[in-house]
């Protein structure tokens, strides 16, 4: 049913990353997917565009809210900006590796197609950014 959260499927699926049994399987997928040079191309590909937007973004972010135009609308950023002040981006270029190396660890057809929304998505978040910083 649409909307219904099906918790033992969520359980199921997190118990499947820690037993053993899931950890190899996922293992083995990742492997496979490394293996395929097309996907392992575009794995690379899209995590250099990935990095370039996220250096756009905290540039284009900084820009915008240090004018007093915008704020950040990612709540857990946000979380991070008001708790580490300039050591936020830190936190996120953490997370900006960790991403890059799950996508290159896992460069699955499905997970790039994902991760391809995603960049999309945030290229249009940083275009936002300027559109602000430069028009008001």
């Amino acid at each position: 049913m649409l909307g219904k959260v099906n918790i033992g499927k969520g359980i199921a699926l997190v118990w499947s990353l820690i037993s053993s049994t899931g950890r190899a399987q996922l293992t083995s997928e990742a492997s496979l997917s490394r293996s395929d040079r097309e996907g392992v191309r575009l794995g690379l590909i899209l995590v250099i565009a990935y990095n370039i937007v996220g250096i756009a973004d905290i540039i284009s972010t900084n820009l915008s809210i240090g004018a007093g135009l915008g704020e950040e609308a990612n709540p857990l950023m946000a979380y991070a900006m008001t708790q580490l002040g300039p050591g936020w981006i830190g936190a996120k270029l953490f997370l900006q590796g960790v991403i890059t190396f799950m996508v290159l660890w896992f460069p699955h057809k499905i997970v790039l197609g994902v991760f391809f929304v995603s960049t999309i998505s945030n290229i249009l978040i940083v275009a936002n950014n300027f559109a602000i910083y430069f028009f008001g």
